[in-house]
């Protein structure tokens, strides 16, 4: 596939000066991987609120608003194939997203819409609830795709997750065709997985756990997977490459003991990873359902 056949992708989520969380890995990853990218930030911060208080600049509504309805009107709106969303600074945010998202598929019914419903961890919400409640009811019935972390999946479904069979159930209950849910539950000890639900068909990836792993491994999984769908790899081939890539450049960072992504010197670990990922299939709910 020649890069230019690979599609544009607008990237909508937080823009970081230093660092490499939402936007700032999403699109290094998706360029990489030979994307023109379109990004829109949603708020703007010195660093990840992680590193410390810093000044937050939010995207007003009507701002966001009318910036959406200009890529709407866009003369070169045909170029885009798909559209990634991840951290939101509002409810009307959401809406408008979700705006940009029908309009685009009612000229092209294929686009592609990754849903990252950015909006907590298992310290619980670090967005308003309005917000979370914004993502879960216009923008995830409009997934192509949605890539919730255990915890924000549990807070989406309103169900605790403690199982991997609770997880399938829960990303069934939400709606998206395909479902892939980051920090589910892993057979092997001290390792971690990417769980990967999709017609009939349920996936984990398994990889070593890194203790602490910097912020932004689910902006890139995201971005990373959704290249890999684009590209026309099988589910299980797209999950395999997207998980050992994000895997390898955050144990590289650790190796390293920096505190943010080192995305610049892993770009080979995005195009062609190496890092082992352990694969299995898993019983999807609809075979235990069947008469």
């Amino acid at each position: 596939m020649n890069e230019s056949d690979k599609g544009t992708v607008i990237v909508i989520s937080s823009h970081v000066v230093r660092g490499t969380v939402g936007n700032r890995a999403a699109v290094f990853a998706l360029e990489t991987l030979g994307h023109p990218v379109w990004a829109l930030p949603t708020v703007i911060l010195p660093w990840h609120p992680g590193h410390g208080r810093a000044t937050r600049v939010a995207i007003s509504a009507e701002d966001f608003d009318a910036i959406i309805s200009d890529l709407i009107r866009a003369p070169w709106r045909g170029e885009v194939k798909a559209v990634l969303s991840g951290y939101l600074g509002s409810a009307a945010q959401a809406r408008s997203v979700g705006r940009l998202v029908e309009s685009l598929r009612a000229d092209n019914p294929d686009l592609l819409y990754m849903c990252d419903p950015v909006c907590g961890d298992d310290r619980g919400l670090y967005v308003p609830e309005e917000t979370a409640v914004a993502i879960r009811d216009c923008l995830i019935p409009l997934a192509s795709v949605a890539t919730p972390n255990r915890f924000e999946l549990a807070w989406l479904a309103g169900a605790p997750l403690e199982t991997n069979a609770a997880i399938m159930d829960a990303a069934l209950s939400l709606g998206p065709s395909r479902m892939l849910v980051t920090s589910s539950l892993a057979l092997m000890a001290g390792s971690t997985g990417n769980l990967y639900l999709s017609g009939r068909h349920a996936l984990l990836a398994e990889h070593r756990l890194v203790p602490n792993p910097p912020n932004g491994t689910g902006d890139l999984l995201s971005a990373i997977f959704l290249s890999r769908l684009m590209e026309g790899l099988p589910e299980e081939r797209a999950l395999m490459t997207a998980t050992a890539s994000v895997f390898e450049i955050v144990a590289r960072t650790a190796k390293r003991g920096a505190d943010e992504l080192t995305l610049e010197q892993d770009a080979s670990s995005i195009a062609t990873p190496m890092a082992m990922v352990h694969m299995r299939r898993l019983v999807h709910p609809a075979q235990t359902r069947r008469p």
